[in-house]
């Protein structure tokens, strides 16, 4: 570890003292040992001297040397990257709920397992994280405003209904206004909290007065970026007037918005693989990644080998070092 990972590093300068304090010992010991060489009477020497115990005699000065060392660590501020909570941050939950969303290539049908990992997604998510949650087919609704109240927001996942058509780009326009919106009431000193959107959906923008892309574009200046999730397979369709309507997932709009936004773009095919990428996002907006103090494991280290010391000190010594 640098330099750069201690908070104070000039407490570095105590290790002066603990080299000074061991280099005092070893001329300690060896003067002691030249005013017992100047004792000549050496069997007189030998009843009045106690019995030298070798190299065990240094371990208690060792040990507590060590945990001098130790606790200047400590004292020096050590940090590491931990993951922590985020306490600020929006983020609005764009649900597609047009007809192909009845598709059973996803069992039990992908709106369905859609609601399941949605809501799954919004239970995990740390309490800190404002979230909101809109619907879209023909036109976006904001069902939930931003907010920390969960339970809210899964009712609303509850009672998703299907209409027809796909308005992918009034669906971002509707998030980004209700980001600003939220923003704007919360803002302060600090500015307006960060910002993301999920938008899920299966199919390609067929209806709307907003660009998809545009809208991609203006996320992108407005620095919020929007993670897509392309829910589905290849092979979905529908019956929509009695007849069979194939309803393939359209993956490369989906990668595009991801990508002109500043996003990431997912693929899932599946219940199962769309849970995992709730999961995924969930960690990356739930938590950041922050220099964060390390130094409590350096202070208990430190403590206890001075313990330790005193301990050995008692046994071998029979007084403290």
């Amino acid at each position: 570890m640098s330099l750069q990972g201690f908070t104070a590093p000039w407490w570095f300068l105590l290790l002066v003292v603990v080299a000074a304090l061991l280099a005092g010992y070893v001329v300690v010991q060896r003067v002691r040992r030249r005013r017992t060489l100047r004792f000549t009477n050496l069997e007189l020497l030998d009843k009045v001297a106690p019995r030298r115990q070798g190299w065990p005699r240094h371990v208690p000065t060792a040990l507590l040397l060590v945990g001098f060392a130790l606790l200047t660590v400590a004292l020096a501020g050590p940090t590491a990257e931990q993951k922590v909570p985020r306490n600020r941050a929006t983020v609005m939950l764009v649900v597609d709920t047009s007809l192909s969303m009845e598709a059973t290539d996803v069992q039990p049908n992908r709106l369905k397992a859609a609601q399941a990992a949605a809501k799954s997604f919004t239970e995990g998510l740390t309490p800190g994280i404002n979230l909101g949650l809109i619907s879209f087919a023909g036109s976006a609704t904001v069902l939930v405003a931003p907010t920390t109240d969960r339970s809210s927001v899964g009712k609303a996942i509850d009672g998703l209904k299907l209409a027809e058509s796909t308005a992918t780009g009034d669906a971002i326009a509707a998030a980004l206004a209700a980001i600003d919106s939220f923003g704007k009431l919360v803002g302060g000193a600090e500015g307006p909290p960060p910002a993301r959107i999920v938008l899920m959906t299966d199919g390609k923008e067929t209806v709307g007065t907003r660009d998809a892309f545009e809208m991609a574009k203006e996320a992108k200046q407005a620095n919020i970026p929007i993670s897509t999730i392309s829910f589905g397979t290849e092979h979905g369709s529908v019956q929509i007037g009695g007849e069979t309507q194939p309803v393939p997932v359209d993956d490369e709009s989906m990668k595009e918005i991801a990508e002109l936004s500043g996003g990431e773009f997912f693929k899932a095919a599946s219940a199962e693989e769309l849970r995992r990428v709730y999961d995924t996002l969930g960690e990356q907006i739930g938590y950041e990644t922050k220099q964060a103090d390390a130094s409590r494991p350096w202070l208990v280290l430190g403590t206890l080998v001075a313990m330790l010391a005193a301990g050995a000190a008692l046994v071998l010594g029979q007084r403290l070092p």
